[in-house]
C-alpha cells in the first residue's frame, strides 16, 4: 500500500452526474474533469477490450494534467455479442427497443484507478446481465417520451424510468449497471491506501 496516495486528490475522469452521484455514494471529497478521448472502436476490437482500452485511456488523458488517482470507466451494452450504441433519434431508439424486447443484454463495465504520480494502475471489467421485458409499441413510446434516452447505449436509462423495461437483473454490483461498480472501486481505492468503512 502506499501512503502517499492518502493525500492525492481523487479525481472522476467524467462529467456524467450518474457516475458523480455514485462516486458521492462513497462520502469521498473528489473533483470532476471531462477526458478528451477518441471512444471509437477498433477494428475487430472486442466489447471486454473497448472498454478495458477507453477506461484506461479516459484515466490517462487527465492523469497527464493533473497529479492524483484517477478514475475512469466505460461501458457497453451488447446483445448477442454486438455492441449496442447510442442511438441519436427517436426512431433509432424504437428500433433498439423492439430488438430488446425479451432479449437479454449484457452491460461490460471497464473500471480503472491510476495513480498518476507513481503510474500504479489498477484494471478491471465487471460484467452486469438484465433480462427486458416483452415490449409493444405503446409501452416504447411511453418510455421513449419519459426518458428520452436518446444519447444512451441500448436506449434506456437504468437509473431512470427504463428499470421498469426489465424483468430481472443478474450480476454481483448494481451500481455497475450505472456506470461506476462501487464494489469493485471501493477494493481499488483501499488497495490504493485511501480509508474507507
Amino acid at each position: 500500500m502506499n501512503t502517499e496516495s492518502t493525500s492525492l486528490a481523487i479525481i472522476l475522469a467524467s462529467t456524467s452526474p450518474f457516475r458523480r452521484e455514485l462516486l458521492g455514494r462513497l462520502g469521498l471529497a473528489f473533483e470532476t474533469a471531462a477526458p478528451d478521448v477518441d471512444e471509437s472502436r477498433l477494428e475487430n476490437e472486442t466489447a471486454e477490450a473497448l472498454v478495458r482500452r477507453l477506461s484506461e485511456s479516459k484515466a490517462r488523458a487527465i492523469g497527464g494534467l493533473q497529479a492524483g488517482l484517477i478514475i475512469g470507466s466505460d461501458q457497453v451494452a451488447t446483445v448477442d455479442g454486438e455492441i449496442l450504441g447510442k442511438p441519436g433519434t427517436h426512431e433509432r431508439a424504437v428500433e433498439q427497443l423492439r430488438r430488446l424486447s425479451g432479449r437479454s443484454v449484457l452491460f461490460l463495465t471497464g473500471l480503472c484507478l491510476l495513480n498518476s504520480v507513481t503510474d500504479e494502475l489498477q484494471l478491471d471489467v465487471i460484467p452486469f446481465r438484465v433480462q427486458f421485458r416483452e415490449l409493444d409499441d405503446a409501452r416504447i413510446e411511453r418510455y421513449l417520451q419519459h426518458d428520452q434516452p436518446y444519447n444512451c447505449a441500448g436506449s434506456f436509462k437504468s437509473e431512470g424510468l427504463g428499470i421498469t423495461l426489465f424483468e430481472r437483473m443478474q450480476g454481483d454490483d448494481p451500481t455497475a449497471l450505472i456506470g461506476l461498480p462501487l464494489i469493485r472501486l471501493s477494493e481499488m481505492l483501499r488497495q490504493a491506501g485511501i480509508t474507507l468503512p
